[in-house]
């Protein structure tokens, strides 16, 4: 039996009922405990709440009964925990993930680039359960092919610039489903600032200016970004590195 405080946080339950159920199988025991979740990442904004509250659930029972789960498996139980998951359980390169299967698409072998970004809030939290996933049109699918095999190549050159360009052509497709607000004037402030791009959260309400960690000039631009955001309402703000 697994108990979960605070009660509410239900896909943490979900996470370790089949974490423990997993562990079950492989030492032919029953097993169960107390799982306390302590987290400060906020809900609904597409910060991968969820996703972290499932993974160190699962990772918690696996450490408690000295057990290792493949990240195939941790991907599997994080799905069926979550009905969609992130892709945090890949941890040594970026990769394409089928966050509604739990399988790797497409592994692109190379770590992020060194990026600054600056995040901002661009509206109402989401409900990520009755979120109802995009229904994207064939051109739209074509044109995520192409920006995979962009992502691919800049990720095997740790070309920041030409990732911020498929960010960029990413987020205006998602502005069909899930629109950024006054997102004209969010990609003009970018390429005032030198931003190599845009991204936004595709179940989430936040967004960001991706910079090259590597500019020698980042504090100023940081700080100008900073303040053309609070000019378009922009004012809940986030900085931090890959």
């Amino acid at each position: 039996m697994v108990s979960v405080s605070p009660q509410w946080r239900c896909k943490a339950r979900r996470a370790a009922e089949l974490a423990v159920r997993e562990v079950e199988a492989e030492l032919g025991a029953p097993l169960g405990g107390l799982l306390t979740v302590d987290s400060d990442v906020p809900l609904c904004r597409g910060f991968g709440s969820s996703t972290s509250d499932v993974l160190a659930s699962i990772w918690a029972v696996a450490d408690t009964f000295r057990v290792r789960l493949p990240r195939a498996t941790v991907a599997r139980l994080a799905v069926e925990a979550e009905t969609a998951s992130d892709s945090l359980m890949f941890e040594q390169s970026a990769v394409l993930f089928a966050h509604r299967e739990g399988g790797v698409i497409e592994d692109f072998g190379a770590r992020l680039p060194p990026m600054r970004i600056l995040g901002f809030g661009t509206g109402e939290p989401v409900d990520t359960v009755g979120f109802l996933p995009a229904h994207y049109t064939a051109r739209e699918l074509d044109r995520f092919d192409e920006l995979r095999t962009q992502l691919r190549v800049a990720l095997a050159t740790q070309n920041v610039a030409l990732l911020g360009e498929a960010a960029t052509s990413s987020t205006w497709i998602n502005q069909g489903h899930l629109p950024i607000p006054h997102l004209d004037r969010v990609c003009a402030a970018a390429a005032e600032v030198g931003a190599v791009g845009v991204h936004t959260a595709h179940s989430g309400d936040i967004a960001g200016f991706l910079f090259d960690q590597r500019e020698r000039d980042l504090p100023h631009r940081l700080g100008l970004a900073g303040k053309l955001l609070r000019d378009i309402g922009y004012g809940e703000q986030w900085s931090f590195a890959t």
